[in-house]
């Protein structure tokens, strides 16, 4: 089965920038790149990430890299600030925000980066199977929470070791920061503006936040699960 997330950007200008995504429903990955050729920016060794576990005789192209690089060289002359008017449109919904360009950027690139079958953000295709634009840092906190306890489920479904906690989902989120550094240095080197660029920071605060607030945010939800206890 296959799942389509369609990402629609709308400038005052009466510019529309339309971008498909198409994710297989079972593994939550990209369809292939789009024929292009990939730019010099996207090889593996191009501010490689320092934990990557790719090797350029084998990967010589970064997957994350080649799976921003139809965004970045559409929307690589957007301002961060520009005001656009999103649509994101899946089989269940309909979104309409009105924001800046970084914000609707951010949005679309959280999806795309997590399937786009770099080692280190697998871990949040269950986020992206179950997609949610614009969501707001106490939704992301209980959504990667939730999502991380349910993976520990199925790890001991299967015998393998599994916590109750969050001291993986942590040491996950710091590698996402790792990578999300070399990243913001690709794009700064790809693009003519700041807006993809300040997207990906934007998404770099929420790997930030997480390992800090996640045992403490989630206490505040304690009163919410009366229910449970």
């Amino acid at each position: 089965m296959e799942l389509w997330v369609q990402y629609i950007f709308r400038f005052a200008d009466g510019r529309e920038l339309r971008f498909p995504i198409r994710l297989d429903t079972d593994e939550a990955e990209q369809d292939g790149p789009h024929g292009e050729e990939p730019p010099p920016w996207t090889r593996l060794d191009f501010h490689r990430c320092d934990h990557c576990p790719l090797e350029p005789e084998r990967t010589p192209i970064c997957p994350l890299a080649q799976a921003l690089a139809r965004p970045v060289r559409m929307l690589g002359g957007i301002l961060s600030y520009d005001e656009v008017d999103v649509e994101v449109i899946t089989p269940e919904r309909r979104t309409l925000n009105h924001t800046t360009a970084q914000n609707g950027i951010s949005a679309m690139m959280g999806l795309i980066i997590a399937t786009s079958g770099c080692p280190h953000m697998d871990f949040l295709k269950p986020m992206a199977r179950f997609h949610l634009p614009f969501a707001t840092q106490a939704e992301t906190l209980y959504r990667a929470s939730t999502m991380y306890l349910l993976g520990q489920y199925f790890r001991r479904q299967q015998a393998l070791p599994a916590e109750l906690g969050f001291r993986g989902l942590v040491v996950m989120y710091r590698n996402v920061e790792t990578v999300n550094h070399a990243m913001a240095e690709r794009l700064r080197a790809a693009s003519r503006e700041d807006g993809t660029v300040n997207a990906l920071i934007l998404l770099d605060i929420y790997a930030k936040t997480l390992p800090l607030a996640v045992e403490e945010t989630l206490q505040e939800l304690r009163p919410l699960y009366t229910a449970y206890l």
